[in-house]
């Protein structure tokens, strides 16, 4: 089970700093400490909008920053593609008849919109996103609705997620989870997740399934 955004799609590095670029613009600064917080969430966790009118001091008018921002974002993912690892190891599960799904505090569109761009939107059995459950993440709800669509048991199923509030969802669920930080949650602790690795070029299915016997103690099948 993959989270999308920061994970399949280097959208996060983006994100932040075309937000960041939002309110050096207003004159006050957006850290990394801060972002954390959204990361892997969404603005229903923490909304970006509100923190921002708060430093500044005044209410902001939100369409026109929303499209300026928007449009530094797309400058900035002009040329983005999958994150290294991502086409191998999706070759290997298709190539072991592997299901899988993606589990995003994303909307649909989004997620469907960069998988469509990719070429990869049959490589999906199972995409449960924002916009279809009730709570994102840290809630398992994303998680375990994705189990449901593949009919896959959360304790033997894998989670690759890139944030903490992403590990936090897949443990929730009861899933086996692996962490894989990208720049921006690079020095955040991560190590509540079964295992972290610097890059999904590290992983690969006979790693991933020892994985999930060591934690299950049962052989996966």
């Amino acid at each position: 089970m993959f989270d999308f955004d920061g994970l399949i799609a280097d959208t996060e590095g983006p994100e932040f700093d075309s937000w960041s670029e939002e309110f050096q613009h207003h004159g006050v600064s957006l850290t990394l400490d801060e972002w954390i917080q959204c990361v892997g969430a969404g603005q229903d966790v923490w909304d970006v909008f509100v923190h921002l009118e708060s430093l500044v001091g005044t209410p902001l008018h939100r369409e026109q920053v929303t499209v300026r921002r928007r449009e530094r974002f797309m400058e900035m993912t002009a040329d983005i593609a999958p994150m290294p690892g991502v086409a191998g190891l999706l070759d290997q599960a298709r190539d072991s008849a592997v299901p899988l799904g993606i589990a995003s505090s994303s909307s649909g569109e989004w997620v469907r919109g960069y998988l469509r761009r990719f070429g990869l939107a049959d490589r999906f059995q199972a995409v449960v996103t924002r916009d279809m459950v009730h709570r994102p993440k840290p809630d398992p709800e994303l998680y375990l609705a994705a189990c449901a669509r593949l009919g896959a048991a959360p304790a033997m199923s894998v989670a690759l997620e890139d944030s903490v509030n992403g590990v936090s969802a897949a443990l929730s669920a009861g899933m086996v989870c692996i962490a894989v930080p990208n720049r921006i949650t690079w020095d955040f602790d991560l190590t509540s997740a079964h295992m972290v690795a610097s890059s999904l070029v590290d992983l690969n299915l006979e790693r991933i399934e020892g994985l999930v016997s060591r934690v299950s103690g049962t052989a996966r099948s």
